[in-house]
């Protein structure tokens, strides 16, 4: 099954056109997308601008990433305490 990917601006411009009154079915026969993708969009995008948009996307990257380092940092300090009470 072949995988769009569609940028902030798209989606949300998708979003206004049915806001504007655009039938839901239409649209997504129209943008190639389920309607499934549709509601899930409107679910996290419903109401943002695409600045807002932007500044989501990074602050989820963001977050992504300290998850990483914390991941790493707990696996560290583990292994760490592993070390130290076969020593001892």
């Amino acid at each position: 099954m072949k995988r769009k990917q569609f940028s902030e601006e798209q989606i949300i411009g998708i979003l206004k056109e049915a806001e504007a009154g655009a039938v839901v079915t239409e649209l997504c026969r129209k943008h190639g997308m389920s309607s499934a993708t549709y509601y899930a969009w409107k679910a996290k995008f419903g109401g943002l601008e695409v600045s807002d948009a932007k500044r989501l996307r990074s602050l989820e990257e963001e977050n992504a990433r300290l998850k990483r380092l914390l991941a790493d940092t707990v696996l560290d300090n583990a292994g760490l305490k592993d070390l130290l009470s076969k020593k001892w």
